[in-house]
């Protein structure tokens, strides 16, 4: 099984999966790269093949705190599926990342145009959604609760 066919793309239904594929084109992102910015604009999405990428948030006056990491088979990217398409966090390249890239609006027409094939797209990222409001209040709550205070664990 390739990481195409586990993680978000392997949630949707083959049909679906394969046409979201044919959307694909493969890219090398390098370690360290600036992948986007939070409130920069939202227009493609990757599938990552291999590597890792840390999402992080904007803390005015610290470094941007990560929230989550990224690996092979995870959606980089739900932005874009949702006015205003700005990005609602950061990313950053942990190591060498080769991934599936989507053209955002190429996969949004294409939602449009098939509403069956939309809905599998829309609830295959509002459940990465869920997850990631889940990992980001959890590492959140550790960043910045008062020392000696349980919260939970870290998310994980």
């Amino acid at each position: 099984m390739t990481p195409l066919q586990r993680g978000f793309l392997g949630a949707l239904p083959p049909g679906h999966r394969d046409r979201l594929a044919a959307f694909a084109r493969d890219v090398s992102i390098p370690a360290g790269t600036r992948i986007f910015e939070e409130g920069g604009s939202a227009d493609r999405f990757w599938i990552i093949r291999s590597g890792g990428a840390a999402l992080d948030v904007h803390v005015p006056g610290r470094r941007p705190a990560v929230v989550e990491t990224l690996g092979e088979g995870d959606l980089l990217g739900w932005s874009w599926l949702f006015e205003p398409y700005r990005w609602h966090l950061g990313a950053r390249a942990r190591s060498t990342l080769l991934a599936a890239e989507f053209d955002a609006g190429r996969v949004r027409a294409a939602c449009a145009q098939d509403p069956a094939f939309g809905l599998a797209v829309t609830h295959g990222v509002a459940a990465v959604i869920a997850r990631r409001l889940a990992a980001t209040r959890a590492r959140l709550l550790d960043l910045y609760a008062p020392p000696g205070t349980d919260t939970g664990g870290t998310a994980g």
